[in-house]
């Protein structure tokens, strides 16, 4: 039987790996090694592994390849801990078994990618499944560290339609950064095609997205301040989308230097796990329940304490 401490930090742990494989797949790309490995399954026509022909392009690609059989055994033992955990709880044994379906859809994605030459919109819908996999891995990870009560709304009705509306927002700026990417520069490979679009109009509407989003999360924090809501977590939301537009515009005007546009990507990981935990602070399951509570029952124990004789 697997512990609620186990759980915990496991799902932690597939949150770390979900986010780390993405800032590696951003290094394949920055570095230009994206074909380091030309082919999938293998890395070449007769190999598995890189040969001396790709040098290090090749190495960094196979390096990315393997990391994805470490995230595989972080989100499988996550999985097997969800399954062992008594008594059971089937909303977390989905969402570990979507985050685990992922890895292999991931890595058919991964191989699609390499065998189209990195098709901008391939690599696009490589990142975004990613995040899609980064948020549910911290939906796991709070479901690990509260009780399987009902839901208890902690806001007035439209502060949680705004909250649905701030995910929706922050989805469409990371799809909308994505094109960004996909029509500039660092595109894996130096044969690798772009989108065509104009990046200045591109990039133009990627950062009015920001304002927005920087706008409402704003608004979203002083109204949760002004109600005495769960305000914490949406300002701590805010402070990564501060730090993310800045090296957004830095870059941007310094010809996107390959230093600032990793930390870009670590930035947009950083988005999404803040703007999913501060979502879900908006309401309560209850406490997470000890091993003792699971094995007694309360109402004997009300019972018997009312029976005693006072003094």
């Amino acid at each position: 039987m697997s512990s609620p401490h186990l759980v915990r930090r496991l799902a932690l742990a597939s949150v770390v790996a979900n986010s780390a494989i993405v800032v590696t797949g951003g290094a394949v790309r920055l570095t230009s090694s994206g074909l380091g490995c030309p082919t999938w399954p293998r890395c070449t026509e007769s190999s598995y592994t890189p040969t001396a022909e790709y040098a290090v392009h090749g190495l960094i690609e196979f390096g990315n390849r393997l990391l994805t059989f470490v995230l595989l055994a972080v989100v499988l033992a996550t999985f097997v801990a969800v399954w062992r955990q008594r008594p059971a709880r089937p909303g977390m044994r989905l969402l570990a078994g979507l985050v685990l379906l992922g890895i292999p859809v991931q890595a058919v994605l991964g191989g699609i990618t390499v065998l189209t030459g990195l098709n901008p919109w391939t690599v696009m819908g490589h990142f975004l499944v990613s995040s899609v996999l980064i948020g549910l891995a911290v939906v796991l990870h709070q479901r690990a560290r509260e009780g399987d009560l009902e839901a208890r709304p902690l806001v007035p009705p439209a502060l949680r339609q705004l909250g649905t509306g701030l995910l929706v927002l922050v989805a469409a700026t990371l799809v909308l950064g994505t094109v960004v990417t996909g029509s500039g520069p660092h595109s894996g490979d130096v044969e690798a095609g772009r989108t065509g679009l104009d990046p200045e109009t591109v990039s133009q509407l990627h950062a009015d997205l920001v304002f927005l989003l920087v706008g409402v999360t704003l608004a979203f924090w002083v109204a949760l301040r002004a109600t005495g809501g769960p305000s914490r977590p949406m300002g701590v939301l805010l402070v990564v989308e501060l730090a993310q537009g800045l090296i957004g515009f830095v870059q941007y005007l310094t010809g996107l230097p390959v230093v600032l546009v990793a930390l870009h990507l670590v930035g947009a990981c950083a988005v999404t796990v803040t703007a999913v935990q501060a979502v879900l602070a908006l309401r309560d399951r209850g406490p997470l329940a000890t091993p003792v509570d699971q094995r007694q029952d309360p109402a004997p124990l009300a019972a018997a304490g009312s029976a005693q004789p006072r003094r």
